[in-house]
């Protein structure tokens, strides 16, 4: 089969993702990052009355000029209406948020206003009509829609929601992820282990970055290298109705990779396998009935770099949310030889100069089993087949892993 590039692979993924339609109700605490499956609309008006931007006085503008000594006759404060109204050569003390007593059609701002002996208002300052003063349904009205079906519920949109009456939300439901690993040579941290065998590390990162794109993620834990096993696991995905299967190991062709063969016996559909880059060439897809099937390389470092490129857009279009654009231009701090015919991502720390500029410093080793570079690396550089080298201070693509800021 030949080698996709990475941008086709890409593409093809996405192409088998519809977003997800289904929908939840949730308490409005509940929601904050998940998408609106319906427009929302006000179910009050906001505000719900004229009310006073300032500190300050009531007024009537036809009584705004230097000799006027007006009678104080109440307060009105927020929660606290003046029953009554101004009239002719009267006023109101009034605070923030309070409703404008009816007869009023201005407010004095306090160090405005003059306070004579006899305890009547003089003013240093002249209001125009409706000055501080914020109309009745100036945020909202009754009736009209302020979110839409398809709005990612940020703190401003959840005070907003909260505004408008509502208490709870109905939201789509966030993507389903079964995650299974495979390889009899798995144990997981803690358990006892052959010296032939080693830690299921690479899971707990997937399953994070996965959590961290708003997915729901179940552990299916590991199969065994056994067509059984393997048929018994993804009957449990299946019967669970994921969104996504992840497979992490065993999607190559050698004697002990088993997966894409259990899988195709289950009904799975391939649509790719082998992407040109590196690490992460051996990345599988194809689709099981409803269920998109992902199979990670088992290479813990390779299957961290494929789900930053591949898994994450996936389950930002399953969610309904915005692709997190993580590219940015670097400065390579080191020289960089030519490239060959598949994609490379250089684990590289980074930095930012004087200037604000990001400045990527690539290790000097790259094996993809070495998982303490990934660990310290803040991004990875992108040296698209058969690159032409680089020189110290060059520009590059990268793809940020973490903010240099980030300890």
């Amino acid at each position: 089969m030949t080698l996709l590039p990475v941008e086709t692979a890409l593409a093809r993924l996405l192409a088998l993702t519809k977003p997800i339609v289904e929908s939840e109700t949730l308490p409005l605490s509940a929601c904050a990052g998940r998408v609106l499956s319906a427009d929302l609309a006000a179910k009050l008006t906001q505000p719900p009355f004229d009310s006073s931007a300032m500190d300050g006085y009531a007024i009537r503008t036809a009584d705004s000029h230097a000799d006027a000594r007006l009678k104080l006759i109440g307060e009105s404060a927020a929660g606290h209406a003046f029953d009554g109204s101004v009239g002719p050569g009267e006023t109101v003390r009034i605070f923030t948020g309070a409703p404008v007593p009816a007869g009023a059609d201005a407010v004095l701002l306090q160090e405005d206003a003059i306070r004579h002996e006899d305890g009547t208002i003089g003013m240093s300052f002249f209001p125009e009509p409706q000055r501080h003063i914020r109309p009745r349904g100036q945020d909202f009205r009754e009736g009209e829609t302020v979110l839409s079906a398809g709005a990612v519920m940020t703190p401003a949109r959840l005070m907003v929601a909260a505004a408008m009456d509502h208490a709870s939300l109905a939201v789509r439901r966030r993507p389903r992820i079964g995650m299974l690993a495979t390889g009899d040579e798995l144990v997981r941290p803690g358990e006892p282990r052959d010296p032939s065998q080693i830690i299921a590390s690479n899971t707990f990162a997937v399953a994070a970055l996965a959590r961290d794109c708003g997915a729901e993620v179940t552990d299916l834990g590991i199969a065994r290298d056994t067509m059984d096993d393997l048929a018994a696991k993804i009957a449990e995905a299946r019967a669970a109705q994921f969104d996504v299967l992840v497979t992490l190991g065993g999607a190559s062709v050698g004697d002990h990779d088993l997966v894409q063969t259990a899988l195709k016996n289950a009904g799975m559909q391939l649509d790719f396998w082998q992407i040109a880059m590196r690490p992460g060439k051996p990345l599988m897809v194809g689709s099981l009935g409803d269920m998109i099937v992902i199979g990670l390389p088992g290479n813990p470092v390779s299957s961290m770099v494929c789900s930053l490129l591949f898994l994450e857009p996936l389950l930002a279009k399953l969610a309904g949310l915005p692709a997190r654009n993580r590219e940015v231009e670097v400065t390579v701090a080191r020289a960089l030889g030519a490239n060959d015919k598949r994609r490379d991502h250089l684990r590289a720390r980074i930095s930012r100069d004087t200037q604000g500029r990001f400045i990527a410093e690539p290790f000097y080793k790259q094996d993809s089993s070495m998982m303490n570079i990934l660990a310290q690396a803040g991004c990875l550089v992108i040296r698209e087949p058969f690159a032409p080298a680089i020189p110290a201070g060059g520009a590059a693509r990268a793809i940020l892993i973490r903010d240099p800021e980030t300890p």
